[in-house]
């Protein structure tokens, strides 16, 4: 095995550095990368190419987890510019968004309170047009503008969205 652990992620796929990928090309990659290095290929092998072979498995399965998801993905190529996104010391977000958020979450309560099952179907396609629109600008500014900075702020709100959206998976769960 002649793997190099130097390699980013999207270098082990032989991907582009950028937040559109091509999902079948990376999941082709991953699974001929996976039939060469996959541990029981080396169950008869020695020790020391048996733990190679666990680590490359390993390295390769969070790289094509990291690059599968759009989340993921995003974070991980703003880590290799040197932004940490996900900073916790990083909060900021601008007023309107905090208000929307606020509105958002009233409407999910309302929602649960009212066993409203429409009203919740409503807000949840709301908040999929958003993410989806975050998604893209997302794209637009890692791929095209290469802004960073302003790529981190939307990720933060990608985040926020996500969770946002969960909350209402668990309340359809609620109001059932």
């Amino acid at each position: 095995m002649t793997l190099d652990f130097s390699r980013n992620h999207f270098e082990l796929f032989a991907m582009p550095m950028t937040f559109a990928i091509d999902a079948e090309r990376l999941d082709q990659a991953y699974r001929g990368m996976q039939a060469e290095i996959h541990p029981d290929k080396f169950a008869h092998a020695g020790e020391a190419e048996q733990r190679l072979s666990m680590q490359w498995s390993t390295r390769v399965n969070e790289a094509y987890q990291t690059l599968r998801k759009p989340f993921d993905r995003a974070r991980y190529l703003l880590q290799l510019q040197g932004v940490d996104a996900m900073d916790a010391k990083n909060t900021s977000m601008p007023a309107d968004f905090l208000l929307q958020q606020m509105e958002w979450r009233e409407a999910l309560m309302d929602a649960v309170e009212n066993r409203d099952m429409t009203a919740l179907q409503g807000l949840e396609k709301e908040l999929q047009l958003q993410a989806k629109g975050l998604q893209s600008q997302l794209g637009h500014l890692l791929d095209e503008q290469k802004n960073f900075v302003e790529a981190g702020n939307v990720l933060r709100k990608v985040r926020f969205m996500d969770k946002l959206l969960q909350e209402v998976d668990a309340a359809y769960e609620e109001i059932e």
